[in-house]
């Protein structure tokens, strides 16, 4: 399931100044919509590309097309000034609510703003759910209306969004019940708190992954390549890298250039990869050859638990290098498998071994290394079940 962070910026944060400054600092940290009234709609379009929702509201005048297109929302969020945040009181027939009967008729894609000041708003926010794309929900007191209650009775129809103030609750959200809210709309002006709240929607959607040793049985010279280095638009840390190999069942360990070294300064954004006929892993288990990866491309980075993100490639910079072979040996379901790649013969290029990282050029049979190790087949990068040979 992929999260999404809204950003909460109508007139109830204050003036326009005031909501300027926390949806900058929104857009800066990479949130995925903001909320705000109908007639801010244009204003923030002005300020960076996000998506942007409105509540209903009076419409706004403008005067030609281009005006009319920059002021329409992506999504109408009925509720605020309504019986959605208890402004009117709730009907006791919700067949009688006028927010349910104007989110019914509003065209194209609409929520609700609910603030769960009871049972009976509950009740609402689970018939809203019905016919809304986004179901808005801010709780005065989640010890009293937990957040279970919601995610387990709204269904898939719909995008449970819930309130929150912290990245702190931004993450119990995402983890309750296991399923956790789809998004959350968080309040704050807090350009931190924004970044560490887009930091927690990031974090739940990154695998873990189970690293395994290899036993290295063969390092031997193989004549020169075409290798591919894989500069990143993000700084890594000193135990992380990219997991490559000429196997997609097997890739290897790679550091990034964080350390220096006498020949040369440290390179953190880059990953020296091997050869452009090599695997990379991507987002999802899936792969890519080094030679395919462009300016703007996803790859993963992963550290040496396991631990991963993605980052997006800055460029991919080929050139004919000398190259050694690595050949190991992992222990699968099936017994000892193969696995082997290339990499440039060069100090610079290290692998995470049992002993810590180590340069291919000092790399010998018998290290063990740190792999990833899935034994599946794939086709155009995404695994399959079927029976390929690699050698």
């Amino acid at each position: 399931m992929s999260r999404a962070v809204w950003l909460k910026a109508d007139d109830t944060v204050g003036d326009w100044e005031q909501r300027k400054r926390r949806i900058t600092a929104g857009l800066e940290a990479g949130v995925d919509w903001v909320l705000v009234d109908r007639a801010d709609v244009a204003k923030v379009r002005e300020l960076g590309r996000v998506d942007v929702a409105a509540f209903a509201g009076d419409d706004v005048h403008v005067i030609d097309e281009a005006e009319e297109e920059a002021a329409e929302p992506d999504a109408v969020i009925v509720g605020k000034h309504g019986e959605g945040d208890g402004t009117v009181d709730l009907p006791s027939d919700f067949s009688g609510s006028a927010d349910l009967t104007t989110l019914r008729r509003t065209e194209g894609p609409a929520g609700s703003y609910v603030r769960v000041l009871g049972p009976g708003y509950e009740e609402l926010a689970e018939e809203a759910a019905r016919d809304a794309d986004y179901t808005i929900v801010v709780g005065e007191d989640w010890s009293i209306i937990p957040l279970e209650n919601l995610i387990a009775r709204i269904g898939e129809e719909t995008d449970l969004v819930a309130g929150v103030q912290t990245a702190e609750e931004a993450r119990t959200a995402f983890e309750t019940l296991e399923l956790g809210a789809d998004a959350v709309l968080l309040d704050t002006d807090d350009p931190d708190e924004i970044r560490r709240t887009v930091d927690a929607r990031d974090a739940t959607d990154r695998e873990s992954l189970d690293l395994v040793t290899a036993t290295v049985t063969a390092v031997e010279e193989v004549g020169s390549a075409d290798r591919v280095c894989v500069d990143t638009g993000s700084l890594m840390e000193h135990d992380e890298g990219m997991l490559v190999g000429s196997m997609s069942r097997g890739l290897f360990f790679v550091h990034a250039e964080t350390a220096d070294s006498p020949y040369v300064a440290s390179r953190p954004f880059r990953v020296n990869a091997g050869a452009v006929h090599a695997y990379v892993r991507t987002a999802g288990g899936e792969t890519n050859y080094l030679s395919e990866l462009r300016s703007g491309d996803e790859v993963q980075i992963v550290d040496t638990a396991g631990n991963t993100r993605e980052t997006i490639v800055g460029r991919s910079k080929i050139e004919k290098r000398p190259m050694f072979r690595v050949q190991a040996e992992v222990e699968g379901d099936g017994g000892t498998d193969v696995i082997e790649t290339l990499l440039q013969n060069a100090e610079t290029i290290k692998v995470a071994t049992s002993e810590g990282r180590k340069a291919v050029t000092d790399l010998q049979a018998g290290d063990e290394v740190l792999v990833c190790y899935e034994p599946v087949a794939r086709h155009f990068g995404e695994a399959v079940e079927e029976s390929i040979i690699e050698q």
